[in-house]
C-alpha cells in the first residue's frame, strides 16, 4: 500500500472570530479558478463566513478530483482576499488516496477555524459531488454547492456582469487551440466559446475539465493580480499557461 506524504502550510490573516446568527462558518474548496472564486462570493452573498481557503495539491494533472495548473499562485489570492490558507500535498494519484489527503485538511480546518460546512465550485460533476458529500458526512459537516446546475451560458455571462477577471491557463479539447491560453476572458469570448461548444461538444463553463481557468479580479479582492511573466506550453491538442512570475498590483484600486 502506498504512504501518503502530507505537508501542511498555514497562512495567516487576521479575521473576527464570529459569524451572523443563523449563517455557517465555511472552508472553500480553493483551485484559484473561476468557480471556486465565485462559488465563495455567492456563499459570502448569502451570508456565509469563509474561514480559510482549502488547496489540495495534486501529484499530477491527471487527477478527477483536484485541480492542477498554477495552484502556487493561490496565495496571491488568498492575501487579496484577506482569508486564511490551509495547503496540503498529496503524493498519490489514486482517487481514494486523494480522499483522504482531503478528509486530514478538513479536519484540520474544522479544528483550527471551528467550521461547520464547506463550500465547492461544482457545477455538474455528480461524481465530486457524492465524493465531497461523504467527506462531509464523515466529518458531521455541510456541503454547500452555490453553483450546482446552473445554466451555463447565464453563469459566464453573470461571471462577466459581476466583474470576474480570469484567464485561461489549460486547453484540453476539441476546438481550444493554444490561442486560448493566457487569454483574458470578456463577453465576445463568451459568444465565440459558446459556438465552439456547440460545434465541438464540449461544456461551455468547462465543468468537464475541458479548460482551467486562474481569477486574477473580482469583488472578493482587496488588489489585483498582475502576471508578470508567463509562458505557452503546447503539444498540438492540448497546452497550459505556466505563470511564471506575478504580484499583487497594489497601486491599481
Amino acid at each position: 500500500m502506498k504512504h501518503l506524504i502530507i505537508s501542511f502550510q498555514i497562512i495567516l490573516f487576521c479575521l473576527p472570530n464570529t459569524s451572523s446568527d443563523g449563517n455557517m462558518k465555511l472552508a472553500a474548496l480553493f483551485s484559484g479558478g473561476k468557480d471556486s472564486s465565485y462559488s465563495i462570493y455567492l456563499a459570502k452573498n448569502q451570508g456565509h463566513d469563509i474561514k480559510c481557503l482549502v488547496s489540495i495539491f495534486p501529484k499530477s494533472d491527471e487527477s478527477h478530483l483536484l485541480h492542477h495548473p498554477n495552484l502556487k499562485w493561490t496565495s496571491l489570492q488568498s492575501k487579496a482576499m484577506k482569508i486564511p490558507q490551509l495547503i496540503i500535498n498529496s503524493q498519490s494519484e489514486d482517487a481514494n488516496e486523494e480522499i483522504e489527503v482531503m478528509k486530514k485538511i478538513l479536519q484540520q480546518a474544522k479544528n483550527d477555524f471551528e467550521i461547520d460546512g464547506i463550500v465547492h465550485g461544482g457545477i455538474k460533476s455528480q461524481f465530486q459531488k457524492d465524493k465531497f458529500e461523504n467527506i462531509c458526512n464523515a466529518l458531521d459537516l455541510e456541503l454547500i454547492s452555490p453553483l450546482w446546475d446552473l445554466d451555463p451560458l447565464n453563469y459566464m455571462n453573470d461571471l462577466i456582469s459581476a466583474n470576474f477577471d480570469y484567464i485561461i491557463v489549460s486547453v484540453s479539447s476539441d476546438g481550444l487551440d493554444d490561442s486560448w491560453l493566457g487569454r483574458k476572458i470578456g463577453a465576445n469570448d463568451i459568444i465565440h466559446l459558446q459556438s465552439l461548444s456547440k460545434k465541438f461538444g464540449f461544456n461551455l463553463n468547462f465543468e468537464g475539465g475541458e479548460a482551467e481557468t486562474f481569477v486574477t479580479d473580482c469583488p472578493l479582492f482587496s488588489d489585483s493580480i498582475e502576471i508578470i511573466e508567463g509562458k505557452k506550453v503546447w503539444d498540438g491538442y492540448r497546452g497550459r499557461f505556466e505563470i511564471l512570475d506575478a504580484r499583487l498590483n497594489y497601486d491599481v484600486r
